[in-house]
């Protein structure tokens, strides 16, 4: 009987095989990208045949990879049902956000959840961290980037990123709304990881860099912050609107900063649906569109 291929490496060619890329599947995998570039060596040393080929920007199947990808890509999806099927989780559902998303905007919205999908075990997995549908098992990430995201994953959209200044009135008490060029770049600015303040104040045509001000390393921590009357705080709209409905929050300035990177929610195409799932996704896209 023919010998096995290392597992490893057909682990590290399906993955990359889906991204075209090294990188990618080292995120995927949780290991570097060197540790997935030599596995898939040791592959196509052990096979004889080359499966990829390596460009400047990414890989590309040889035609024998590409044959090879195919097989290797349904034996893994086929372990992975026949696990589905040994251990059944018919009303979880696990998410990844990014502690921002889940404190601005999910957990506020979760009552409206629970009363509508009381059976349903919603999991939310709050993390920096790019999350792996099939390393930590997650059902659907909300992420920010710009489509495609993967021939294996649906996108939907949740929200356009539009990017506005908001403050306490208490910060800003005494002026004038909207605030002018001599104003704006005199409150105190709340700085995030992003760090837009220097593009925000450029599209309100004001020179000054923008670079002093308290610096916090989530957006939320901005966002409460400027609650407090700290300083004002660059966000995307949607994650305040409560806070401007209830005018804790004032946008400052009309100006709006358009940005490359809208919020998606995504999830693997599977050939087996999840009822739980896809409540799940028709709630969200529910939630996004009110």
């Amino acid at each position: 009987m023919p010998q096995l291929p290392p597992l490893n490496g057909l682990r590290a060619f399906d993955v990359a095989g889906r991204f075209l890329n090294f990188r990618a599947a080292a995120d995927e995998l949780g290991v570097t990208q060197g540790a997935v570039a030599q596995q898939v060596r040791q592959l196509e040393a052990h096979l004889g045949v080359p499966l990829f080929e390596r460009l400047s920007k990414g890989l590309a199947f040889t035609p024998a990879g590409r044959s090879y990808h195919v097989f290797v890509a349904a034996a893994f999806e086929a372990i992975r049902n026949a696990t589905e099927q040994l251990k059944p989780e018919p009303g979880k559902a696990l998410v990844s956000v990014t502690p921002t998303f889940a404190a601005k905007w999910l957990i506020p919205n979760l009552p409206d959840f629970s009363a509508k999908h009381p059976d349903i075990d919603l999991r939310i997995l709050a993390t920096e961290k790019v999350s792996s549908f099939h390393g930590d098992g997650i059902d659907l990430a909300v992420r920010q980037g710009r489509p495609p995201f993967g021939a294996s994953l649906d996108a939907h959209l949740l929200f356009r990123q539009e990017i506005i200044a908001v403050a306490a009135p208490s910060l800003i008490h005494g002026y004038s709304l909207p605030l002018d060029a001599k104003a704006l770049s005199s409150i105190p600015k709340l700085h995030d990881s992003h760090n837009l303040w220097p593009e925000f104040l450029n599209l309100n045509n004001i020179e000054d860099d923008g670079d002093h001000g308290l610096r916090l390393n989530q957006t939320s921590l901005a966002v409460d912050a400027a609650l407090f009357g700290q300083g004002a705080a660059l966000v995307s709209r949607f994650l305040v609107e409560a806070e401007i409905a209830t005018k804790r929050l004032i946008q400052i300035t009309p100006k709006i900063l358009p940005g490359n990177q809208d919020f998606y929610l995504l999830s693997t195409r599977k050939t087996k649906q999840n009822p739980a799932i896809d409540a799940v996704i028709a709630w969200f896209l529910e939630q996004a569109e009110r």
